[in-house]
């Protein structure tokens, strides 16, 4: 007998929160392994995997306010019943009240935890006659972080770099729903052939303010559609697609994109460069590169090539008999905690402070070490998908004191996503894209 979505759900939240594991990385697996026998089920699960891990802390501080025994000494298996009949009351509109609570009570029943019946139960049925209940507002940081599930140190860390009415907007939008973007790729169609062959399919491509760029209307699996077989676009967040847009990359440059994966970036910019010139993909993984690889062989991108290792040793890697290797464009899209991504990976907001404090250190190591490649009057780009000066400004800031031979750009495209400012700071509640960051500095001659 095949499990139910709310089984399922249950199952890969506990793995998640016992391993660390990624939301989608942990859905994909699970629904691969357990395939449910109606697509529907596994609309739900989604929903409610992504849901609970987006809501964790709003739910939680409810379910206190009608639990005797703190959360953490819970039986894991009856703490995610309460969560997910929680989530079904506030937030799944569809869902009844009582189906909510029934199948809650069927979780622990059926996990071997009988005795907590009447106590799920008697919590949820409690919940639903109340409402949903935040903290008083006297105290923003608390209201803020119970409001959109943020860990309070995160949320007084963006109150103090952007104020308070800026940090709910941007929290708000991370609930809102994120658009598929896509990406032309124009080595093998044409916008108006992309548009017909997916409006054959049934799906509408609406255009963005971003040439080539496209929200897709389409809840399926994309995969599946006759455009994306023939390598005629692939899928590229707005924010993303911005930042290979300004690097500029021409054909028959030589260009490295330093931690690459997924490749994205290094996909848009091949396909600017018309498929000549030398493009390298470096990422620390293998079946990262791999991955990489496997996108270039849809698109038709022959310029690509993959390098496995770590970005700050990428010069050496790149030596052709003790030749320094040189660059036209260098992009170093560096790892980062990811604070501008939210909306798609709901998981990261519960990281550490501990987890991310050695990354401004590794940020500018990257930054320097891939420094070295650029040629006189090339390009050195360095972005993220976070919004915190110390992995953004900072690091550029620091960077351009200690290295005089660079300078931030001054081109229109750059000039346009900045705003008059040296970096462009893109926030995840300006245009739909995700949150992101861009400095593109120049090599003097």
């Amino acid at each position: 007998m095949s499990k139910s979505a709310r089984q399922i759900s249950a199952e890969i939240l506990q793995k998640m929160e016992a391993r660390g594991a990624y939301s989608n990385l942990s859905l994909a697996a699970a629904l691969k392994k357990d395939p449910p026998a109606d697509p529907r089920d596994a609309a739900l699960t989604s929903l409610l995997v992504y849901g609970v891990t987006e809501r964790k802390l709003t739910l939680d501080y409810n379910l206190r306010l009608y639990l005797k025994q703190p959360l953490k000494k819970l039986p894991p298996p009856v703490l995610q019943a309460l969560r997910l009949g929680a989530y079904q009351i506030f937030y799944a509109e569809k869902i009844p009240v009582s189906a909510a609570v029934n199948e809650s009570v069927k979780l622990v029943r059926s996990g071997g935890f009988s005795y907590a019946a009447g106590l799920v139960n008697a919590v949820l049925r409690k919940l639903a006659a109340a409402g949903i209940r935040y903290p008083a507002r006297e105290n923003e940081a608390e209201y803020l972080s119970v409001r959109y599930s943020a860990p309070e140190p995160l949320i007084r860390r963006f109150c103090g770099v952007y104020g308070a009415e800026t940090t709910e907007n941007i929290f708000a939008a991370f609930f809102e729903k994120r658009p598929v973007y896509i990406r032309l790729n124009s080595l093998k169609a044409t916008a108006e052939e992309l548009r017909a062959s997916l409006e054959k399919d049934g799906v509408k491509p609406v255009e963005t303010e971003l040439p080539g760029a496209f929200i897709l209307e389409h809840s399926g699996d994309i995969s599946q559609l006759s455009a994306f077989r023939e390598g005629w676009f692939y899928v590229q967040d707005l924010s993303s697609q911005r930042c290979a847009s300004v690097l500029g990359a021409l054909p028959g440059e030589t260009v490295a994109d330093c931690c690459a994966a997924p490749g994205g970036k290094s996909f848009a910019a091949a396909i600017r460069m018309q498929n000549k010139g030398r493009l390298i993909a470096c990422d620390l993984h293998p079946h990262k590169t791999d991955l990489i690889e496997a996108g270039a062989a849809r698109l038709g991108i022959t310029c690509l090539e993959t390098v496995c290792g770590d970005a700050r040793r990428l010069p050496a890697l790149l030596q052709n008999g003790g030749l320094p290797f040189a660059a036209d464009r260098v992009l170093c899209d560096v790892p980062c905690s990811g604070f501008g991504i939210l909306g798609r990976k709901p998981e990261i907001r519960y990281k550490s402070p501990e987890d991310v404090a050695g990354l401004p250190a590794l940020q500018y190591e990257i930054l320097s070490a891939c420094a070295g490649m650029v040629k006189p009057g090339g390009v050195l780009q360095y972005s993220t998908c976070t919004l915190l000066p110390e992995e953004n400004g900072e690091v550029c800031d620091r960077f351009l004191a200690e290295h005089p031979d660079f300078c931030p750009a001054e081109d229109d495209a750059y000039r346009a996503i900045c705003g008059g400012e040296r970096f462009s700071l893109i926030l995840p509640a300006a245009g739909g894209g995700d949150g992101f960051f861009i400095a593109k500095m120049i090599r003097k001659n």
